[in-house]
Protein backbone atom coordinates (compact mmCIF):
# COMPACT_ATOMS: atom_id res chain seq x y z
CA UNK A 1 0.00 0.00 0.00
CA UNK A 2 1.29 3.20 -0.95
CA UNK A 3 1.12 6.08 1.57
CA UNK A 4 2.14 9.56 1.66
CA UNK A 5 2.15 12.15 4.25
CA UNK A 6 0.68 16.11 3.25
CA UNK A 7 1.83 17.88 6.41
CA UNK A 8 1.33 21.51 6.69
CA UNK A 9 -0.09 24.06 9.01
CA UNK A 10 -3.54 24.40 6.92
CA UNK A 11 -4.32 27.66 9.05
CA UNK A 12 -7.01 28.25 7.60
CA UNK A 13 -7.54 25.14 5.15
CA UNK A 14 -7.79 26.38 1.29
CA UNK A 15 -9.62 25.50 -1.76
CA UNK A 16 -5.96 25.01 -3.10
CA UNK A 17 -5.07 22.51 -0.16
CA UNK A 18 -8.40 20.88 -0.85
CA UNK A 19 -7.54 20.53 -4.25
CA UNK A 20 -4.60 18.73 -3.55
CA UNK A 21 -5.74 16.22 -1.23
CA UNK A 22 -8.45 15.23 -3.60
CA UNK A 23 -5.73 14.50 -6.36
CA UNK A 24 -3.33 13.40 -3.74
CA UNK A 25 -6.39 10.61 -3.13
CA UNK A 26 -6.48 9.37 -6.70
CA UNK A 27 -2.96 8.97 -6.41
CA UNK A 28 -1.96 7.13 -2.94
CA UNK A 29 -3.79 4.37 -2.12
CA UNK A 30 -3.41 6.40 1.67
CA UNK A 31 -3.19 10.22 2.25
CA UNK A 32 -2.31 10.92 6.01
CA UNK A 33 -2.83 14.92 6.00
CA UNK A 34 -0.82 16.33 8.70
CA UNK A 35 -1.55 19.69 10.71
CA UNK A 36 1.63 20.77 12.38
CA UNK A 37 1.28 22.18 15.81
CA UNK A 38 3.75 25.01 14.69
CA UNK A 39 3.18 27.02 17.71
CA UNK A 40 6.34 29.24 16.49
CA UNK A 41 4.07 30.62 13.63
CA UNK A 42 1.29 31.46 15.95
CA UNK A 43 -1.06 30.46 14.14
CA UNK A 44 -4.46 31.72 14.02
CA UNK A 45 -6.52 28.55 14.92
CA UNK A 46 -5.89 25.52 17.40
CA UNK A 47 -4.31 22.58 16.53
CA UNK A 48 -7.77 21.08 17.35
CA UNK A 49 -9.56 23.58 15.49
CA UNK A 50 -7.30 23.17 12.23
CA UNK A 51 -7.48 19.23 12.55
CA UNK A 52 -11.72 19.60 13.04
CA UNK A 53 -11.69 21.93 10.41
CA UNK A 54 -9.77 19.13 8.09
CA UNK A 55 -11.72 16.06 9.16
CA UNK A 56 -15.58 18.37 7.65
CA UNK A 57 -14.21 19.76 4.70
CA UNK A 58 -12.29 16.66 3.50
CA UNK A 59 -14.82 13.94 4.84
CA UNK A 60 -15.57 12.78 1.27
CA UNK A 61 -12.64 11.31 1.18
CA UNK A 62 -12.27 7.59 2.00
CA UNK A 63 -8.31 7.02 1.78
CA UNK A 64 -7.32 9.92 3.90
CA UNK A 65 -6.55 9.78 7.42
CA UNK A 66 -6.25 13.44 9.11
CA UNK A 67 -4.18 14.21 12.53
CA UNK A 68 -2.04 16.05 14.21
CA UNK A 69 2.01 16.51 14.77
CA UNK A 70 4.37 18.22 16.78
CA UNK A 71 7.29 16.37 15.86
CA UNK A 72 10.15 15.60 13.75
CA UNK A 73 8.63 15.29 10.06
CA UNK A 74 10.82 12.63 9.13
CA UNK A 75 10.21 10.95 12.54
CA UNK A 76 6.44 11.32 11.53
CA UNK A 77 6.97 10.29 8.41
CA UNK A 78 8.56 6.84 9.15
CA UNK A 79 6.15 6.36 12.28
CA UNK A 80 3.57 6.72 9.64
CA UNK A 81 5.01 3.79 7.62
CA UNK A 82 4.27 6.62 4.84
CA UNK A 83 6.58 6.19 1.36
CA UNK A 84 7.34 9.86 1.18
CA UNK A 85 5.90 13.36 1.52
CA UNK A 86 3.69 15.33 -0.92
CA UNK A 87 4.33 19.29 -0.75
CA UNK A 88 2.11 21.39 -2.74
CA UNK A 89 4.17 24.23 -5.24
CA UNK A 90 2.31 27.09 -5.90
CA UNK A 91 4.83 29.29 -8.07
CA UNK A 92 8.77 28.94 -8.67
CA UNK A 93 9.50 31.19 -5.91
CA UNK A 94 7.95 28.08 -3.28
CA UNK A 95 10.48 25.93 -5.12
CA UNK A 96 13.84 27.33 -3.75
CA UNK A 97 12.48 26.36 0.27
CA UNK A 98 10.85 23.40 -0.93
CA UNK A 99 13.55 22.00 -2.28
CA UNK A 100 16.09 22.92 0.32
CA UNK A 101 13.45 21.14 2.92
CA UNK A 102 13.36 18.06 0.76
CA UNK A 103 17.06 18.01 0.80
CA UNK A 104 17.07 18.15 4.67
CA UNK A 105 14.45 15.75 4.94
CA UNK A 106 16.59 13.28 2.87
CA UNK A 107 19.49 13.71 4.70
CA UNK A 108 17.62 12.88 8.00
CA UNK A 109 16.04 9.90 6.38
CA UNK A 110 17.35 8.88 2.98
CA UNK A 111 14.52 6.54 2.66
CA UNK A 112 11.97 9.45 2.37
CA UNK A 113 10.98 10.92 -1.07
CA UNK A 114 9.60 13.97 -1.41
CA UNK A 115 6.98 14.95 -4.35
CA UNK A 116 5.51 17.98 -5.37
CA UNK A 117 2.08 19.15 -7.04
CA UNK A 118 0.94 22.24 -8.26
CA UNK A 119 -2.42 22.92 -7.41
CA UNK A 120 -5.22 23.61 -10.54
CA UNK A 121 -4.02 27.80 -11.58
CA UNK A 122 -7.08 29.10 -10.72
CA UNK A 123 -6.06 28.01 -6.68
CA UNK A 124 -2.29 28.78 -7.56
CA UNK A 125 -2.42 32.21 -5.62
CA UNK A 126 -4.23 31.17 -2.80
CA UNK A 127 -2.50 30.66 0.23
CA UNK A 128 -3.49 30.55 4.09
CA UNK A 129 -1.43 33.83 5.09
CA UNK A 130 -3.53 36.15 2.45
CA UNK A 131 -6.55 34.45 3.68
CA UNK A 132 -6.09 35.34 7.23
CA UNK A 133 -5.04 38.78 6.57
CA UNK A 134 -7.90 39.42 3.91
CA UNK A 135 -10.40 37.75 6.64
CA UNK A 136 -9.27 40.26 9.47
CA UNK A 137 -9.66 43.19 7.17
CA UNK A 138 -13.27 42.45 6.00
CA UNK A 139 -12.48 40.98 2.91
CA UNK A 140 -14.85 38.13 1.26
CA UNK A 141 -12.65 35.10 1.34
CA UNK A 142 -15.55 32.36 -0.14
CA UNK A 143 -13.52 32.49 -3.10
CA UNK A 144 -10.70 30.77 -1.28
CA UNK A 145 -11.82 28.76 1.49
CA UNK A 146 -14.40 26.32 2.07
CA UNK A 147 -17.57 27.67 3.28
CA UNK A 148 -16.98 25.90 7.24
CA UNK A 149 -13.82 28.06 7.07
CA UNK A 150 -15.28 31.48 5.64
CA UNK A 151 -17.68 30.64 9.05
CA UNK A 152 -14.91 30.02 10.97
CA UNK A 153 -13.06 32.82 10.14
CA UNK A 154 -16.20 35.29 10.53
CA UNK A 155 -16.23 33.77 14.45
CA UNK A 156 -12.67 34.23 14.63
CA UNK A 157 -12.38 38.09 13.52
CA UNK A 158 -15.42 39.04 15.47
CA UNK A 159 -14.36 37.57 18.57
CA UNK A 160 -10.93 39.15 18.51
CA UNK A 161 -12.86 42.33 17.44
CA UNK A 162 -14.99 42.03 20.21
CA UNK A 163 -12.01 41.30 22.98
Amino acid sequence: MKRVVYPGTFDPITNGHVDLVERACRLFDHVILSVAASTKKNPLFTLEERVDQAQQVLSHLDNLEICGFDVLLADFVREKKAHGVLRGLRAVSDFEYEFQLANMNRALSPQMESLFLTPAEHLSYISSSLVREIASLGGDVSKFVPPLIVQALQEKFQLTANS
